[in-house]
């Protein structure tokens, strides 16, 4: 099958783009094929944020990511730049706990059971529901962004089993990692009655760091990580001294760092600066800040010689 230049040159600023990039058929949030499915399923268990391409919205990257990988079937996740493979070589990786170096997550360890709580009235009525789904088991979910889920499904190989109340409930490893004292409770809301799961292991808050406050940092030579979450061509036209540029390669060096390394970070007003040290609390870091007002403020308010633009 034979590439053009173009879309050659498409996939390569795609793979480029994000340090983790999956090509699947739909959305990350809405995949269109089974395959594709899986593969979300495996990557949202990792990490809280990713990038994907629908290959449907855009036939020539369909067909020219096959020539281009020598791969000839599409989901196809790349990281780092290097391409790791179809949905069987990546749930193969996941199972061998490779994937999870790879991604910088570190690979999974042996954990315990959780010790969670479950309500009685949430007992109640999972019982009432297990009652009538005699051939189901109930399942816990945390994903990497501590988004839960709930649900009666079919058994799963590897799974943990805790039991409260009465109730037992299956969780894989990572999922157990994340639920260290749990609660689920039965509340009443304006849609009815329904579950609900509070959670204290949740990511950090992101703290919001003000200019001064940055300079006073630097001039006292605090230690701490600075990121700067621009472009090659923003950061050619106005820096602030010290920072690294958090490309693909800053990013995979900085998720292996210990978890109270503190980082801060800025970007032009602010905005991508939150998003990027949102994924940095949900992997676990727990001093990370974002500038205020990003560089813009910092040249108004700290160092006019810093071009505005």
């Amino acid at each position: 099958m034979s590439l053009d230049d173009t879309t050659r040159s498409q996939i390569d600023g795609l793979i480029q783009e994000s340090r983790v990039m999956l090509f699947m058929k739909g959305q990350r949030g809405a995949p269109q094929c089974g395959f594709s499915a899986q593969v979300t399923q495996v990557l949202d268990s990792l990490l809280p944020d990713y990038s994907t391409f629908d290959v449907l919205s855009d036939g020539g990257v369909r067909e020219g990511l096959k020539a281009y990988s020598n791969w000839p079937t599409i989901p196809q996740l790349y990281v780092g730049g290097e391409f790791l493979g179809g949905c069987d070589i990546v749930l193969e990786l996941f199972a061998s706990g490779d994937l999870h170096e790879k991604l910088g997550v570190g690979r999974p360890e042996a954990v315990e059971p959780p010790d969670i709580t479950v309500t009685d009235k949430a007992a109640e009525e999972l019982g009432r529901i297990a009652a009538e789904r005699t051939d189901q088991t109930l399942h816990l979910q945390i994903d990497a962004r501590f988004e839960n889920g709930l649900y009666f499904g079919p058994d799963a190989p590897g799974e943990l089993r805790v039991k409260v109340g009465g109730i037992e409930i299956a969780m894989d490893a990572l999922t157990a990692g994340r639920a260290e004292g749990l609660t689920i409770d039965l509340v009443e809301t304006d849609r009815g009655v329904g579950f609900h799961i509070q959670n204290p292991n949740g990511p950090t808050a992101v703290e919001q760091l003000a200019v001064a406050d940055l300079k006073a940092m630097l001039d006292r030579g605090d230690e701490f990580v600075f990121l700067d979450v621009r472009t090659h061509e923003e950061r050619e036209t106005a820096r602030i001294e010290g920072a690294q540029l958090l490309d693909p390669e800053t990013t995979q060096t900085v998720e292996k760092m210990e978890r109270d390394t503190v980082l801060v970070l800025y970007c032009h007003h602010g905005g991508r600066s939150q998003q990027a040290a949102e994924h940095f609390t949900a992997l676990g870091f727990t001093r990370v800040f974002n500038v205020v007002g990003g560089i813009d403020v910092w040249s108004q308010q700290i160092d006019p010689s810093v071009p505005r633009y």
